[in-house]
């Protein structure tokens, strides 16, 4: 009669059902949704990216837009940035809704910045607004977000006071 090992036994049983546990159905089914659910981060900010789309006369449009949301995110911006993607851009996003102030100072190239209201709906747009400048851009009455798209899209797009935007 030989004597088992109590440790070695132990031992054998993990290493044969370790390949069982890893090659389950309920792994592989549940890997593709854990993928799915990762965040879209911009390969140079590092922001979270998301859809965004504008309904305005000339149609629906979409977005692949970035966020920033801290204060350190919103004061840098899109600043020292080359270019962007003609279906890119990014969002400012406040709360509570206020009156709104932004600049291009150290911004690169031109921008539309579209100023959004409560109601999801464009309340103003400064069109192509100039690189390096350190002139003031008002919201026309308090705004839940501003998008920055590339100087010349709102126009483009048919984009302007009243069309919806969602994200």
């Amino acid at each position: 009669m030989t004597r088992r090992d109590p440790i070695r036994t132990a031992l054998s049983a993990i290493l044969l059902a370790a390949p069982l546990f890893a090659c389950s159905p309920q792994a592989a089914e549940r890997a593709p949704v854990a993928v799915a659910q990762k965040e879209a981060v911009h390969p140079v900010s590092g922001l979270k990216v998301i859809p965004l789309a504008i309904t305005a006369e000339g149609g629906a449009h979409n977005f692949r837009v970035e966020v920033a949301e801290s204060d350190q995110e919103q004061a840098r911006g899109l600043m020292f940035r080359t270019e962007m993607g003609a279906d890119e851009g990014m969002l400012f996003p406040y709360d509570p809704p206020r009156v709104l102030s932004f600049w291009m100072k150290n911004t690169v190239i031109p921008l539309d910045l579209i100023f959004i209201g409560p109601d999801r709906r464009v309340i103003n747009v400064a069109a192509n607004a100039t690189p390096y400048s350190e002139d003031q851009i008002w919201s026309d009455a308090p705004a839940i977000a501003v998008l920055e798209l590339n100087g010349g899209r709102a126009a483009e797009l048919g984009i302007g006071p009243g069309a919806s935007v969602s994200w």
